[in-house]
This record gives structure tokens, sequence and C-alpha cells, in this order.
């Protein structure tokens, strides 16, 4: 970042004595990287102050990237046969984590091949997390092969297209066990590991029907409604504890889930004319996300629903 000298100046009338331009100018030499300077730290008590130099390479706090790191972490991604969950079992393998991906009917082995293919170390996973047992199982599986489980993304989800009055009761019973009660009974799971140890990250796959009603969807609305809610009552809890609880709620995404939507001319127009960035959003649109509240960047973010929508909810 350039910073001119009558910027400087112009500040520096402003300044208290003890920053006036040459420690000013120090200060924005270490904030700008040039570690070969020793910076001046200013510790507040009060209204006194005392100066000390620290250099560099004597911070306690690791440097920015760092913090992004998931260098022996040990991640469960649900639903990550394909689309948006395969992109963040990825990611957070490219940041360094060991990740069991999972897959509802069989072995995902697309995704597993990808991630032996970086040399990344994982295990692959298979179950119904609409059936209680299945989300105990493969909470349980994830510890047994990493020894722990320090990351949890319920990602897995189905949906189901219907006016309201044609919903039936099965659609509305599979989509709430499936995208609602899983997501309670894996964060449980998860909780019980993350909660004694004093730290965790799960991250919760919401949607822009966290927030609107949708069309033809009233249980896949009702149940992501219910994901942003128990976002935020379980970091309630837990943020205390050192377990962060986020969501992320992706935009219209070129996934399964989407087909029907992009492949009807009018609604498929009708939804990019709406979408500032001008385009349909991809898992990797979805990665910087995921890595984020799964690292210890997002260490004071708690309850947070992250949109990634490429705009849609400015307009």
């Amino acid at each position: 970042m350039l910073v001119s000298s009558q910027v400087l100046a112009n500040r520096s009338a402003i300044l208290p004595t003890h920053l006036q331009p040459s420690q000013t100018s120090q200060t924005l030499r270490a904030c700008a990287g040039f570690g070969s300077v020793p910076t001046k730290s200013i510790r507040y008590d009060g209204d006194r102050k005392s100066d000390g130099v620290t250099a560099p390479h004597e911070r306690n706090s690791p440097l920015i990237l760092d913090q992004f790191s998931l260098k022996g972490k040990a991640a469960l991604v649900t639903g990550s046969s394909r689309g948006l969950g395969a992109g963040i079992a990825i990611a957070l393998a490219e940041a360094g984590a060991r990740v069991a991906v999972h897959g509802s009917t069989q072995i995902p082995q697309a995704t597993e091949q990808t991630l032996h293919s970086m040399g990344a170390d994982c295990i692959a996973l298979t179950g119904n997390i609409g059936e209680a047992e299945v989300c105990a199982r493969l909470v349980e599986e994830t510890v047994t092969r990493f020894g722990t489980i320090d990351i949890l993304v319920n990602n897995a989800g189905t949906i189901r297209r219907a006016p309201a009055l044609e919903h039936s009761e099965e659609f509305w019973k599979t989509l709430i066990d499936v995208n609602l009660t899983s997501v309670f009974r894996m964060m449980q799971h998860a909780g019980r590991h993350m909660l004694p140890r004093g730290s965790g990250k799960i991250i919760n796959i919401a949607s822009l029907l966290t927030f609107q009603g949708g069309i033809t969807v009233p249980s896949y609305a009702a149940a992501k409604g219910g994901v942003g809610q128990l976002t935020k009552a379980f970091a309630n809890e837990w943020a205390s504890k050192g377990v962060n609880v986020n969501a992320i709620a992706p935009g219209y995404m070129d996934t399964d889930n989407t087909e029907a939507l992009r492949n009807d001319p009018v609604r498929s127009r009708q939804i990019l004319e709406r979408i500032p960035a001008g385009r349909w959003g991809t898992p990797a649109d979805l990665a910087g996300a995921a890595v984020f509240l799964a690292s210890g960047a997002s260490d004071y973010v708690d309850g947070h629903i992250l949109v990634v929508d490429g705009g849609w909810l400015n307009r």
C-alpha cells in the first residue's frame, strides 16, 4: 500500500505525540511486511503506555496466512460424492486437513481418488444420514481413523419439488430428516468429542432459502430455515467452550440440485438476471469460505451464516 507524505502530514496533525510521523512510518513499515526492521509495539494500560521493541520473529501470534492452515486437522464432510461437498473436501485437503468423505448410498470413489492423487490422508464412508445410527457411526469412524475430529461439515442434503398443495408428507419427512434432523444429530455427536477438548469447527451448509421461501420447495425451505436457527442456537452454547459453529449459505450453484432450474429457460434467465455476478456459482466458489470457517482465522466468528451468492441477496 502506498501512503503519500501529504497524507502522513495531515494525519500527524491529529496524532498524539507518542505516534508522530517517525513512529507512524515505522508502524506502517511493519504492517506492510518489512520484517527486517524491528517493530515498535505500544501497550496501553489505562492512560499509561509502555514502549518496547519486538522483533518480527518474536511474535506470539501466527502470521495471517498460517492461521488458514489446516495441517494435521481431521475433517468429516458429509455428502461429498460430488458438487459442493466434493469441492469443500478438496479445499480442506489442499489446506492440509485429513478428510473423511461420505456418500449416502455408495462410497464417493471419485472424491476419494482425487484426494489420494493430491497425497491427502483420507477415508471414504457411506450411509443414509436420515438414520440416527448412521450419524453416530460416521463421527465414530472418523475418530477411529484419525484419532479425533476437528472439523465437521454438514453438507449432505436432498430436495423435492412440488407445489405446496401437492407436496406430500413423504417429501416433508424425508427432507426434514436428511436436511435438518441429521444436522442436529451430527453436531451433537461431533460435539461430544470437541467440547471436552475445548476446540472444534462446525460448518453447516444452509441456503438462500434460509432467508427466503422459494417456490415449490416448502419442505426444503423449512429445513434450511431450521439449519440457520440450529447454527445460532448451538453457537450460543458452544462459543465460550472453544467450538465455533457457523454456516455457509450458497447461492444458485451449478449442481445436481439446480439442474431443473438451469434446464428451464425462463427460470434460468430470471435467476441470472438477478445475480449481480452474472453467473451460476461453482463448488470452487465455496472453497475460501469453507477453509476460513474451518481454520483458526475464524476463531472469533460464531453463529454466522456466510452468504456466497454472487450478490443475489443484495437485489
